[in-house]
């Protein structure tokens, strides 16, 4: 018993394959609308879970944040940041490269530094994980 194709096309309708096209013309709109991140405005530092520092997205800087196993390096330009050096194993919250949508996130937790994207239309947690 395999899967018949055929059979299947000689029971659709022409109105069907219009509601599955409309379906996910939906489907593609909602992803393009709903998951975007709008503009950021600012950026959070965070390290041992207390704010060290609020910059501005309008002008480069670099800001060098102690933490327990070093020092992370952020840098930010116009629009975006990044962390940009951190003395942790593995580096993940380096390898994220530049943020550039309001509500993003870079976790540097071995050393206890974040950098957090704020700004109007921030995406939503549960639809990010």
């Amino acid at each position: 018993m395999g899967f018949d194709l055929a059979g299947w096309g000689r029971l659709l309708r022409p109105g069907d394959v219009a509601v599955v096209v409309a379906g996910l013309a939906l489907c593609v709109y909602s992803a393009m609308t709903l998951w975007q991140g709008g503009t950021p405005d600012g950026a959070v530092v965070r390290a041992g879970g207390k704010v060290v520092a609020e910059l501005d997205l309008t002008r480069a800087q670099v800001l060098d944040v102690p933490g327990p196993l070093g020092t992370t390096r952020v840098e930010v330009e116009p629009g975006r940041a990044r962390i940009a050096a951190d003395p942790g194993p593995r580096q993940y919250c380096v390898r994220q490269g530049w943020l550039s949508r309001a509500g993003a996130v870079a976790i540097c937790a071995p050393n206890q530094v974040s950098l957090t994207l704020t700004g109007r239309g921030e995406d939503y947690d549960s639809l990010n994980y």
